[in-house]
């Protein structure tokens, strides 16, 4: 590229392919990375795993000068600095563990031209001395990871975050980034304000990570059920997370007299024990490390494949970081979190210190993380929501709700309308603990002074306990069936509790703790491992671990797991094969090609297998990958409706309900670009529904609804927006 013309959209597609293997963009790094070549303040959000680093880091080699990262913690730098200098790239990190003498060297490299990122924590960045280096040398920007923790209303709010603002003011006209997997709309425009940015991008992505499996579990035999979590997942890394450090300690005790490798982490351990332990789970000299919400920030392990919460965290932002370190390379990954009502207690206690503004905030997350846990809603759909995101499709297939895992009660209607009547009969006045005395038949005071004794509603579930019926006002607030209003969440019917009383929808509500039976359930399905040679995939782990022992790096930064299962599924045996592999560019095709390709090689003589399966011509080419989300079930869906299949047949076909194949097929109309709907309405129905949106707009579909007469589903209106939608982009 030529240094003196402006690095384009190619500039930066050629370079992660030349640096790291990728052939093309992930949801939103195209803009961020281009808000970095002109100098455009920008807050970008992607979840954990969405290739956020890559937004600062492949740009950096596209502009001149050196761009400046502000990290948070030793271990994080290193481990990034590590992976760079694996793909042939010149960074370097300053912190307590490098020498005066390497110092010097890094400063003369940055100085020269030659290092191309350096990593600073915000307390060195913001030294007058550095300060002062920085302003003598071309910086080209700079970019804060972890820039929740400027915000108070963050989940990690950090005090010395809060002076980078300064970098405006000393780097008039170099941009500043700010980078976070977590952040809600308050957290965003409060970072902003915080870093004083001028007009900045405002890039959130998705905040759904479609390839983790989510499952609450009300916590009983605690140790059984981490166990059996850690044995679905023999070899493979995991997290289990505490809320207290003698729980660290007797549970990573457990597993290894259980015979599974497992090292505790919490802040009672030594620098140098935390260390290491951090090291050899890194490492995979251990499995499992077992931990306070302390560990995680600082690791960039890509192959995490569970998490477990073995106490409640401590909102669901904390949650979403914290599930959000397993299966940051895209595969499949478990997330379970045991669910106790005390643990609630024991956070309310926690953060009683708080002052009375960060309490409030504090309360309400908590009070949505049990929201999450107790719900009967889309766990995926529950986690977006609170960022203020919506799904597209109406099932996950990844989470217990989805995948019918969650046991309900037989007959919901009937258990919902006692409770809204209930709540009716005592005039829309009183919160849940009250309705639910009244519904258990308590001969609490203050129901027998206002007389509720006396109501139709009094003791209709008196074989149920209190807490039973508060899980279920819970669950029906979480439907929308009722509404929480006023300083005292005093509960009110909605529109959707009114049509639940007049028996037209039915509530999911689970069964009472005891009752929980065990029966056969849906299980996900997943393409991660489809075709891969199990055997062949096991050796190749081996051998990474072998080469990372020798360099002194982490495993993952040889090559992630996605990339070994790659090579197991299309086993190369040559260089040129070897280098088309997702994953591997051109300095880690140099460094460890020869020693791959005779392993699969001789594996596969040994084996009598073939070699070099990969599809040249298909990696090649440009190609679009299919959406991150995308089922097996999606992907039959999205072959049948190429074939001009109908809903109904599809479904019949998939054995999927009509709603979700619906939601198939506009997802299908949208990658496919498609313009015409005549395939699955008629020609004079779409028609008349264009019509009508011309008359009404796209905002609602109510009003087309209406306009129409009812006389069209809301289905075919649908399909007729997504096509109008295709032909308007451009």
């Amino acid at each position: 590229m030529d240094s003196t013309s402006p690095a384009s959209t190619d500039d930066l597609l050629a370079t992660i392919h030349k640096y790291w293997g990728y052939e093309q963009f992930r949801p939103l790094q195209r803009e961020a990375m281009e808000s970095v070549l002109e100098d455009r303040d920008s807050v970008v959000v992607m979840p954990t795993g969405g290739g956020k680093s890559l937004c600062y880091q492949v740009p950096a080699l596209c502009k001149p000068g050196v761009a400046v990262i502000a990290s948070p913690l030793i271990s994080l730098m290193k481990d990034q600095v590590d992976a760079l200098t694996a793909c042939g790239i010149r960074a370097a990190c300053i912190n307590s563990t490098v020498t005066l003498a390497e110092r010097r060297s890094i400063a003369a490299d940055v100085r020269s031209g030659a290092t191309r990122l350096l990593y600073l924590a915000p307390e060195r960045l913001l030294s007058d001395r550095t300060l002062d280096f920085l302003s003598g040398v071309d910086v080209s920007f700079f970019a804060i990871d972890e820039s929740h923790c400027i915000s108070e209303w963050g989940h990690d709010f950090r005090p010395e975050y809060r002076m980078m603002r300064m970098l405006k003011d000393r780097f008039p006209g170099v941009g500043v980034h700010a980078y976070t997997a977590t952040a809600t709309e308050r957290v965003r425009s409060d970072i902003a304000q915080q870093l004083g940015l001028i007009e900045p991008e405002m890039l959130v992505g998705s905040f759904d990570r479609p390839n983790l499996v989510y499952r609450v579990q009300r916590r009983k035999d605690r140790f059984a059920q981490i166990q059996e979590v850690v044995s679905r997942h023999a070899n493979e890394s995991g997290i289990v997370y505490c809320i207290r450090r003698a729980d660290v300690e007797s549970i990573a005790q457990q597993l290894n007299d259980n015979g599974i490798k497992a090292l505790p982490y919490h802040a009672g351990l030594s620098d140098q024990e935390r260390q290491k332990h951090q090291e050899d789970f890194i490492q995979e000299r251990v499995d499992v490390v077992v931990a306070t919400v302390a560990f995680g920030m600082g690791i960039d392990k890509s192959n995490v494949r569970y998490v477990v919460h073995a106490g409640m965290p401590k909102s669901l932002e904390s949650y979403q970081q914290e599930s959000g370190r397993a299966g940051r390379d895209g595969l499949e990954a478990e997330c379970v979190m045991l669910y106790s009502s005390g643990d609630l207690v024991t956070w309310k206690r926690m953060l009683g210190d708080l002052p009375d503004s960060a309490q409030q905030a504090a309360f309400h997350s908590l009070e949505a993380l049990d929201h999450f846990c107790i719900g009967t809603e889309c766990r995926h759909q529950m986690l977006v929501s609170y960022f203020g995101q919506d799904l597209q499709e109406p099932e996950c297939e990844a989470c217990d709700v989805c995948l019918g895992t969650v046991d309900l009660v037989e007959d919901g209607m009937i258990l919902g309308q006692k409770i809204l009547s209930c709540i009716a009969r005592t005039g829309e006045r009183f919160g849940a603990d009250h309705n639910a005395k009244v519904l258990c038949g308590s001969r609490d005071k203050r129901v027998l002074e206002l007389e509720h004794d006396q109501l139709s509603t009094y003791g209709l579930l008196q074989d149920q306990s209190i807490r039973a019926v508060r899980t279920w006002i819970e669950q029906l607030v979480g439907q929308r069936m009722l509404a929480k209003t006023g300083e005292f969440n005093v509960l009110k019917l909605t529109e959707s509790g009114r049509q639940l009383l007049r028996g037209e929808i039915t509530p999911k509500l689970t069964k009472p703790d005891g009752e929980k039976e065990e029966r056969p359930k849906r299980q996900r399905k997943s393409d991660d491992w489809e075709g891969v040679d199990r055997d062949l995939f096991e050796s190749l782990r081996s051998l990474r671990r072998e080469k990372a022992e020798e360099a002194g790096i982490p495993a993952y930064i040889v090559f992630g797991d996605s990339s070994l299962r790659e090579m197991a599924r299309h086993r190369p045996s040559t260089m040129e094969s070897f280098r088309l592999i997702k994953g591997v560019g051109d300095k880690k095709c140099q460094d460890y090609g020869d020693v791959f390709t005779q392993h699969i090689a001789a594996y596969c003589q040994e084996q009598g297998l073939e070699v070099d399966t990969v599809e040249t011509q298909v990696i090649v080419a440009p190609r679009r990958e299919p959406p991150k989300n995308q089922s097996p079930k999606l992907k039959d869906a999205f072959t049948l409706f190429a074939q001009g299949k109908t809903v109904d047949e599809v479904a019949a076909i998939i054995e999927r309900a009509n709603s979700t194949v619906q939601g198939y097929l506009e997802q299908f109309i949208r990658e496919q670009k498609l313009e015409d709907a005549t395939a699955w309405v008629t020609g004079e129905t779409a028609r008349r529904i264009e019509a009508a949106i011309e008359e009404c707009g796209q905002r609602a579909l109510r009003p087309i609804y209406e306009h129409l007469g009812e006389e069209v589903t809301y289905e075919e209106i649908r399909i007729v927006v997504a096509c109008l939608q295709n032909r308007e982009s451009p």
